[in-house]
């Protein structure tokens, strides 16, 4: 865990050096954004000065690597808002959305990939298959693009795009999500699919498989009782890289829903030039995805007792 940890703090450090140095060197000034090109030297030199864009970049670097130690992301150079207060409004829609629609893709490969692994080579397995390979090959904004031709125009069961606010309930809230989340998932489910049924058909021809259906116990108890914990791996491995996917890529869907999460966020801030925004909101998602990877490794250890063991 000291390793791990050690590890994680050490790739925040360099991420935080690579975002803050990518963004400072992409081309345009904000000042000179938002003022204009008519803009005179004096007030653009006011207003750099106003931003703190005036002062050497170490220093910047420096001061926004220790405020977001502190909680505090800096102040919007468009709207005159705390970063962490817009990350707050946001977050309230990202992160409920990349979980449901993890918990989604989960509710789906899960029985998919076991219906298939315990089918090998038969029509059950080859339908399974054919589905997923149909799911991976098509993109999640086409899938939201015919869900809201179907759902939402067609049959008028769910809203085509926006979101309705947890103060209106959690039932308007996620019927909001529901159609993006759907989008999100369904190549995920795909893709998850394929790793279970992968890795179940490699536990399966394991010795201890074959010895526990000489002891007496039937293919569907030896499934559920030793292959699908010992299959969990590699499936546990795919679960934290989609939950970081779906957390970190919902750019397009939250465009295509017109969702006010990180992901359209990230959009208006870079196309407004808001620097800080972009920083901060970059690096939120960096630190997600750096410790959802973290609690994966922590969570093999609970699968596999193998690995609590001190080589």
């Amino acid at each position: 865990m000291l390793k791990r940890l050690a590890s994680l703090v050490l790739s925040l450090a360099v991420a935080s050096l690579i975002i803050f140095a990518l963004i400072e060197v992409a081309p345009g000034d904000p000042a000179s954004f938002m003022l204009g090109i008519n803009a005179q030297p004096e007030t653009l030199a006011a207003l750099r000065a106003e931003l703190g864009l005036d002062v050497p970049k170490v220093q910047r670097y420096l001061t926004w690597v220790g405020g977001m130690l502190t909680g505090d992301f800096g102040t919007s150079y468009t709207y005159r808002t705390p970063v962490a207060e817009m990350v707050a409004d946001r977050i309230a829609v990202s992160l409920p959305l990349a979980l449901y629609a993890l918990i989604l893709s989960i509710l789906i490969a899960f029985p998919a990939g076991i219906f298939a692994a315990s089918r090998r080579g038969r029509p059950g397995d080859l339908g399974v298959m054919g589905a997923t390979q149909f799911g991976v090959a098509l993109p999640n904004f086409w899938f939201a693009m015919m869900l809201v031709l179907v759902f939402a125009i067609q049959l008028r069961w769910f809203p085509a795009g926006g979101f309705a606010g947890w103060d209106k309930g959690l039932l308007a809230g996620l019927t909001s999500l529901t159609l993006p989340a759907i989008a999100l998932a369904l190549p995920q489910a795909a893709i998850l699919t394929r790793v279970m049924r992968s890795a179940l058909l490699d536990v399966l021809g394991e010795d201890f498989m074959r010895t526990a259906r000489a002891k007496g116990l039937s293919a569907r108890q030896t499934l559920w009782r030793h292959g699908l914990r010992n299959a969990m791996i590699p499936v546990l491995t795919i679960i934290g890289l989609q939950f970081s996917f779906l957390f970190a890529g919902t750019i397009i869907i939250e465009q295509v829903f017109y969702l006010p999460g990180l992901g359209r966020l990230i959009f208006q801030s870079i196309s407004a030039r808001d620097l800080i925004v972009v920083e901060s909101v970059v690096m939120l998602v960096v630190f997600a995805v750096i410790l959802i990877n973290f609690l994966v490794d922590l969570a093999y250890a609970v699968v596999d007792p193998r690995l609590r063991s001190p080589k």
